[in-house]
């Protein structure tokens, strides 16, 4: 079937477009305004084109370039004078686009020569899944997602800050096994103690009246826990004042920081629960899974039936392995593959260790790929386990259907 094939290198102000024929050769190229007009102005060209050319077919591809091609994809997708046409529209990872360009080696690197490169990639069919837009539901609840997935990734950076600067204050706590580094116990003790000193030579009833209280209770012994504070308090480094002080400070900031994180992922948790609720699933009939990972799923999955099959969603997680094979040699230290899409990925690493704790088809399953290696056990383990689940999910949603416990 013939098509055309229009390339559109993305930037914050102003893209760059390429029509193609469909034997290769250039129909036009031109700048557009990153807005509504320009929106606008494309369209139409992509309608003069198709009509001169006699096409009833137009391949959109554009690069990921981070949220610059948003509205524009939201623009062509609702053009009502595109509605008789048959489009396509396909964003691109930068990776994909880097790679193809290097079979051009003296292209230079130019908007315009970019979007010739996407045209031509078009034109050669290897681009992936076609943008999934039939259900604007899916994509505010990919918002959401995505949000929560950012701040989650920002508070776990934010957590191993806060463990150096614990390190440097309390060097005993921070190597303790039996004191989390991040537990709302730690952040009491290190707001309410400006030394080591004073935390050290602290009243053991005090002390334990303090702990019992920073722990809401949940410690089964919170004299016996508060002896294990002070005797880390006292095995640790003494710091200069001034640099104490200062160390302080940015722990303050620092905790802040946690709590204000944490309150946002609450927030986004409560919004992506609301906004599930309109979107019949069946993922969580899995034990463990939840709301939470189930709409990070889903909202990067969309509707299953655009999937050949469970490997088709596999490998669009970027859960495949790559393969090092030559005549008799195999490769048994191999990795994931480093394209794919992280955020469905996170959803069901994040997914598969929840529900390994709460199904025993699924525990059973991570203890054997844990003990069949003797390092990158858990990871390995994990990212194994989380492809079994990718049969699963891809199951229930094909067949709309409940999950079933194993028996016994």
């Amino acid at each position: 079937m013939e098509q055309l094939y229009v390339g559109i290198d993305v930037s914050s102000t102003k893209h760059a477009a390429y029509f193609m024929k469909p034997n290769g050769d250039k129909f036009s190229s031109f700048p557009m305004q990153n807005d509504l007009g320009g929106a606008k102005m494309i369209s139409k060209k992509i309608v003069s084109a198709l009509t001169k050319l006699g096409l009833d077919t137009v391949v959109i591809g554009m690069e990921a370039t981070s949220v610059y091609g948003d509205n524009l994809v939201y623009a062509l997708r609702e053009d009502g004078s595109l509605g008789r046409f048959h489009r396509k529209i396909h964003v691109l990872n930068p990776k994909q686009v880097k790679n193809f360009k290097k079979s051009y080696p003296e292209l230079p690197k130019n908007d315009p020569v970019d979007a010739f490169v996407i045209a031509d990639q078009l034109r050669f069919g290897r681009i992936g899944k076609e943008v999934y837009m039939d259900d604007y539901r899916y994509k505010a609840l990919q918002t959401l997602t995505r949000a929560r997935f950012y701040a989650v990734q920002n508070l776990t950076r934010e957590k191993e800050r806060f463990a150096n600067y614990l390190f440097l204050k309390c060097s005993g706590i921070a190597q303790s096994k039996d004191i989390p580094n991040t537990s709302a116990t730690t952040l009491a003790l290190m707001e309410h103690f400006e030394t080591v000193d004073e935390l050290a030579n602290a009243d053991l009833n005090e002390l334990t009246a303090f702990v019992n209280k920073a722990g809401h209770g949940r410690f089964a012994d919170p004299e016996a826990t508060a002896k294990l504070v002070q005797a880390a308090a006292r095995g640790s480094y003494r710091l200069p004042k001034t640099v104490n002080d200062s160390i302080n400070q940015v722990m303050s900031v620092s905790i802040a920081a946690m709590r204000a994180l944490e309150s946002q992922i609450k927030a986004l948790e409560k919004s992506i629960e609301q906004q599930f609720e309109i979107i019949p699933n069946t993922l969580t009939s899995i034990p463990g899974i939840g709301k939470v990972y189930s709409a990070g799923i889903i909202a990067e999955i969309g509707d299953i039936n655009r999937f050949a099959g469970q490997a088709s969603v596999a490998k669009y997680a970027g859960l495949v392995w790559t393969q090092h094979k030559s005549n008799e040699f195999e490769a048994e230290d191999t990795h994931l593959i480093k394209s794919g899409n992280r955020y469905l990925r996170y959803y069901l690493l994040e997914a598969a260790n929840s529900v390994r704790r709460c199904d025993s088809e699924f525990r059973r399953y991570y203890d054997l790929k844990f003990k069949e290696v003797n390092k990158h056990q858990h990871k390995r383990a994990l990212a194994l386990t989380a492809r079994k689940l990718v049969r699963l999910v891809f199951r229930l949603l094909k067949d709309n259907r409940l999950y079933k416990l194993p028996e016994g």
